[in-house]
């Protein structure tokens, strides 16, 4: 029994937020930068993350684009199975369901996301990002990863 790893638990990391920007750096090498985000924090069944959007990011309007709002609680959802799980690559979004709740002004975004249950194969997140008040989100997702 002493080569087998331990199981997968919400209730400890593999992964801390150095090594899981470290993986993602490594992971997607060509993303631009203010297109993906940082952890800033990790911690079990948390994770907190930043982007700082650039021009690119706005929609007509002004606004940050639903698509980089989406792409950033995907990339939290994800930084947040890979804390648990340790560097699975392929552990892949099954399922993202985004509520928009205000205007999204530009400037830095922030994501914290919570594990709401953690599986063999599994995980489902609450990821909630926001802009100048965490009490008061600019959205909303419930973020579903398949486990290899």
């Amino acid at each position: 029994m002493g080569g087998e790893a331990a199981p997968i638990s919400s209730s400890a990391i593999r992964l801390d937020a150095d090594a899981l920007n470290a993986f993602l750096e490594q992971a997607f090498p060509h993303a631009h930068p203010g297109t993906r985000g940082h952890v800033v924090s990790a911690a079990p069944g948390h994770v907190q993350a930043r982007m700082d959007p650039n021009d690119k990011a706005l929609r007509p309007g002004g606004l940050i684009s639903g698509p980089t709002q989406m792409g950033f609680a995907d990339m939290a959802a994800y930084a947040l199975v890979l804390a648990h799980i340790g560097p699975v690559a392929m552990a892949v979004t099954s399922a993202l369901n985004y509520q928009f709740l205000r205007p999204c002004r530009p400037g830095p975004l922030f994501a914290d996301a919570t594990m709401l249950r953690l599986g063999k194969r599994l995980a489902v997140m609450d990821v909630r990002i926001w802009t100048d008040d965490p009490d008061k989100p600019v959205g909303q997702a419930q973020v579903t990863y398949a486990i290899p």
